[in-house]
């Protein structure tokens, strides 16, 4: 970064501010190239009544938080070994034999670009779904099965290149508790001289919680301004797990996505004038969970974003209970909707599930913290 004071705490702010800023020059343009095109939110008929008021209103504020964090990264972010990633990437063929490609970049210089990878492909999976709900008018995106496909796939290039180039062991570990080693049962392949092993239990962690927390994001943007705090609160946390990992760079993404809420935030805050939609949400899932495993928090994690975990579990509970009793557990599911059914006001649902993620993520970080001491 040239032209700014190099102090790692400095640098970590001026990514909140930055993002911030861009979000909220870049977002008006945006709401009104929307409503020029008429591209507006398509309200569940089974949701609240009182939501059918947003029925229309612009979405897809989630191109422009991408767009936010992308240039704060890019500009903030040193040494990230962009162009050997590219020709790492782009691996040459001689005639029928694959070649490794002679290109060496530093393991923390891959786990940011993992990060980076996770947030774009998801928000890309989450733009695909928001599209296809405009284009058919409808409150539902993508197939389920042709959701789940892709966001595997994702999670499982993630795994084996996390593991094999950026040096992180496949394994989880608990604070005070254990680590648990997922790669008792790995396979290991040649591929010419590229010696790639696949942690199959692994693999198997990653996608629950890469997918889960793409999805538990997700379902938990429902009211206005709900989605974008708690990310908001939950990467201020990650950012400063990631520093003090030592993971710099990855800091930096975290700020740049907790920025990017805070400028979001301006134009979403009850009554909102944009929705982030799934492009926003599931780009913020698959980031939190990326975060978590290249700074082996995976389960801390867990607590920092709990309310995403409670949000869906809420409604795994919901579906179960249902299926077998024909009786439900909550009003409504997700579990801001159950507490709107029994009379709180949006707002009030917004600031209190605010206040749960500020000390579940304390917990968290307090937690994290007290081993890494």
């Amino acid at each position: 970064m040239i032209g700014f004071p190099h102090y790692p705490t400095f640098q970590v702010f001026l990514a909140i501010f930055m993002a911030m800023t861009v979000t909220m020059l870049l977002l008006p343009l945006w709401i009104r190239i929307l409503r020029f095109r008429q591209l507006g939110q398509q309200v569940r008929a089974d949701g609240p009544q009182r939501h059918m008021v947003k029925q229309g209103t612009p979405t897809m504020g989630g191109v422009i938080i991408l767009i936010a964090i992308l240039v704060s990264v890019m500009l903030l972010c040193r040494r990230l070994g962009i162009n050997e990633l590219t020709r790492a990437v782009l691996v040459a063929f001689q005639g029928d034999q694959l070649v490794k490609p002679e290109v060496h970049f530093a393991a923390g210089q891959t786990r940011t670009i993992l990060v980076a990878f996770a947030t774009l492909a998801c928000g890309l999976v989450g733009f695909i779904d928001d599209t296809s709900k405009l284009v058919k008018e409808r409150s539902l995106g993508l197939r389920p099965n042709a959701k789940m496909l892709i966001l595997t796939t994702i999670s499982v290039i993630f795994t084996l290149v996390v593991v094999n180039f950026a040096d992180i062991s496949p394994t989880v570990s608990i604070p005070w508790v254990a680590d648990i080693d997922l790669g008792i049962l790995s396979t290991t392949l040649n591929i010419g001289s590229v010696r790639l092993v696949i942690p199959w239990l692994y693999l198997v962690f990653v996608f629950l919680l890469m997918v889960g927390m793409a999805n538990a994001v997700n379902l938990t943007d429902g009211l206005d301004g709900l989605a974008g705090g708690t990310v908001m609160i939950a990467m201020v946390v990650m950012a400063a797990i990631a520093y003090r990992t030592d993971q710099l760079n990855t800091a930096l993404v975290a700020a740049s996505a907790c920025g990017a809420c805070i400028g979001f935030l301006w134009f979403n805050s009850y009554p909102a004038t944009i929705f982030m939609g799934d492009t926003g949400s599931m780009a913020f899932g698959g980031a939190f969970a990326a975060m978590a495993i290249v700074t082996k928090t995976e389960v801390v994690s867990l607590v920092v974003g709990g309310i995403f975990v409670i949000e869906a579990l809420s409604v795994i509970i919901q579906v179960a209970y249902f299926k077998l009793t024909r009786k439900r557990v909550f009003l409504m599911a997700p579990l801001h909707h159950h507490f709107e059914q029994k009379g709180w006001s949006e707002t009030k649902v917004v600031i209190r599930f605010w206040i749960i993620t500020a000390l579940s993520a304390s917990v968290g970080f307090a937690w994290f913290f007290s081993q890494s001491t």
